[in-house]
């Protein structure tokens, strides 16, 4: 079962009166922009929309609500920022951190610009709002003087979920300073319940220092903020939301979703919305942070794939399954040869997960228009664009038997965009080509005597053929092997050595075929002198 069939199931158990109802159910999401988002914060947003689509693709209404929490405090200082102009701001809110152009509203927009356009590209449209707006407006005031009145509970359900012991005067509250404008430094001492009084503490968190002032005010409105494991549970009350999912860190037992949820049930009156806990998204092995400037950003990754091979990267993988990117290796390719596959099974008319998650990689928009077209492997791609002497059109003609049509056109040449970006900037040496035209390599002037005998009969195989393909060179090629007894790996390796100067290189039958007839046969006689 694809992993989104599950989703569906428990949604359509679990709210069957609000479907019945034609309500819409809220799928949300959110992500403080603390820095250049990272491109595992994409996998939350993917999991999320790939779900709501579902959804609406069973008659179920849903909207998706994607979070941008600006009122977040300012606690970790991004490498790539200017540290004397930023440490002054330390323990802010997001959204009253001058942006780092000068030209965004705030630091918070700076970053959810780039973030935001991400997301559109990859086909998703999900409903924006920032955090602050819903504190400004009024909308927590409520939630807020719960919290407050029902501290102790709350103090008890932290020691009793997760350990975690507050001290007897802690309070569910951090106030915007009104001296300093920090909300990071700040503790609530006491609510009499229309008013608060607070500190703002030097030296309450290593990462910003406070002010030292001391003050009385409302909480509501704006003035505060909620913590976050309490203000998560109480944004499930104040929104509504029926599906959240999140990161496994935070879904551990004892971890913060567990805190939420009990919240939420226990003091808020409301039924937490159904999880989706999902694995890591890793880049080369490592997890990232967006406020400490570590890892690949969505928008760096984002870049090295077309829109649709983003989506699968992300859609085709169980949310319980981790992601790891690896830009200098095989991760490329391997993840095109996956999604070649997949298509081939959804235009052969097979309904199975695999052509659901080739139909789901595609925008919404893009879903009724897939038509059937011709894929060439993005690992014989990547070597053709390195071939200066061939045409590349034509040659991807010989690869398909037949005329290209306009859509084979335009996927050939996306996937050469592609493939030329990431030969630039990422690809490992075993993928790199060079065909040696001028001179033969040293290397295959050493080659062993079974290895030059099995490459006369390569000769004498192309001499006796005016025209190759493919997959005629690959069948002579096993013929040889078979023939003459030689190991594979040498055989492969001196044909390789005596045409690109390396032991490895595209499939060999193929790389023969596609060579010119001349420039083949005088190669192979100067190898086997």
């Amino acid at each position: 079962m694809f992993w989104g069939d599950a989703i569906v199931q428990k949604v359509a158990d679990r709210f069957q009166d609000k479907i019945a109802k034609k309500e819409a159910l809220i799928v949300r999401d959110e992500k403080t922009p603390s820095g250049r988002v990272h491109v595992g914060s994409m996998r939350g947003v993917v999991i999320h929309g790939v779900a709501r689509e579902m959804l609406e693709a069973k008659g179920i209404a849903a909207r998706y609500l994607y979070e941008l929490n600006d009122f977040d405090p300012m606690d970790g200082l991004p490498v790539y920022l200017d540290q004397e102009v930023f440490l002054p701001h330390m323990g802010k809110p997001l959204n009253q951190v001058p942006s780092p152009d000068g030209k965004a509203k705030n630091y918070a927009e700076y970053f959810s610009e780039e973030f935001i356009s991400v997301i559109r590209a990859a086909g998703f449209e999900p409903e924006f709002y920032r955090s602050s707006e819903l504190y400004l407006s009024g909308r927590y005031n409520e939630v807020i003087r719960i919290a407050l009145e029902q501290a102790g509970k709350i103090r008890e359900i932290y020691r009793r979920v997760s350990g975690a012991i507050k001290p007897d005067d802690w309070l569910p509250l951090q106030v915007v300073c009104e001296q300093c404008g920090k909300i990071g430094t700040t503790k609530t001492t006491s609510f009499d319940g229309e008013f608060v009084e607070y500190i703002c503490e030097r030296a309450m968190v290593t990462w910003a220092e406070g002010c030292g002032n001391q003050g009385r005010l409302s909480p509501f409105d704006g003035r505060a903020k909620l913590p976050w494991k309490v203000e998560w549970a109480a944004k499930f009350k104040v929104i509504g939301v029926h599906i959240e999912g999140c990161g496994k860190d935070h879904s551990t037992r004892g971890g913060s979703r567990q805190i939420a949820d009990a919240i939420a049930r226990e003091v808020f009156g409301y039924e937490p919305p159904i999880d989706i806990p999902y694995e890591f998204f890793l880049v080369g092995g490592k997890k990232m942070s967006s406020s400490k400037g570590a890892g690949s950003s969505s928008r760096e990754v984002a870049a090295m794939l077309p829109p649709q091979l983003f989506r699968f990267l992300m859609a085709a993988k169980d949310p319980k399954r981790v992601i790891d990117f690896v830009p200098d290796g095989d991760t490329l390719p391997l993840l095109y040869d996956q999604y070649d596959s997949f298509a081939e099974r959804y235009f052969s008319g097979i309904k199975d997960d695999f052509s659901l998650a080739f139909e789901l990689s595609h925008g919404k928009r893009e879903q009724d228009l897939l038509k059937p077209r011709f894929l060439p492997r993005f690992s014989l791609v990547a070597f053709l664009v390195q071939m200066p002497h061939m045409v590349y059109l034509k040659e991807i003609e010989q690869l398909k038997g037949g005329a290209l049509s306009l859509d084979d056109k335009r996927e050939a040449e996306e996937r050469a965009q592609y493939a030329k970006l990431w030969l630039e900037q990422y690809a490992p040496e075993n993928y790199r080509y060079t065909l040696q035209e001028k001179n033969v390599p040293e290397a295959a002037l050493r080659l062993y005597p079974d290895q030059k005998s099995a490459l006369k009969l390569l000769l004498t195989y192309i001499e006796s053929n005016p025209t190759l393909d493919g997959q005629g060179v690959h069948s002579e090629l096993h013929s040889i092997k078979e023939k003459t007894g030689i190991d594979p790996k040498a055989f492969f390796s001196a044909i390789y050595l005596s045409f690109l100067g390396k032991e490895s290189g595209p499939k060999a039958g193929w790389f023969l075929s596609v060579l010119d007839r001349d420039f083949l046969l005088r190669r192979l006689q100067e190898v086997i002198k």
